[in-house]
């Protein structure tokens, strides 16, 4: 069973906006943080956001600052991505990911979802 299930993703034009939601299938993962990466076409993955497990502290890549916001609902075991002013560099796989504690890199995530496309055309 995938622990993590990502959604949301699609094809939006550029100034958009798209959802992401992370589903886990355990109430486990109430006490993790959780990050969302991206890997664009033909590039490496990469960090895009993060909350630790209380919601109180989150981290963002500095190409998504003021436009992405990152939150969770662990009473749903759910946390999301809001996307907006969208544009076609965001265009990538995304990826949720959980782990014990909030950081940056994809080494610090124990769990990984299989990715959810998005798309933005210009």
């Amino acid at each position: 069973q995938v622990p993590l299930v990502e959604s949301g993703g699609g094809l939006v034009q550029a100034g958009g906006s798209l959802r992401l939601s992370c589903a886990a299938s355990e109430r486990t993962f109430r006490r993790y943080a959780m990050g969302w990466f991206r890997q664009p076409p033909r590039k490496e993955r990469e960090f895009v956001a993060g909350i630790n497990w209380t919601g109180e502290r989150t981290l963002y890549t500095d190409s998504v600052k003021g436009r992405f916001t990152i939150s969770r609902d662990n009473a749903k075991n759910t946390w999301y991505l809001q996307m907006n002013s969208l544009k076609s560099e965001d265009t990538a796989l995304y990826y949720c990911a959980a782990g014990p504690g909030l950081v940056n890199h994809g080494s610090g995530y124990n769990y990984w979802g299989r990715g959810t496309q998005v798309t933005v055309s210009s």
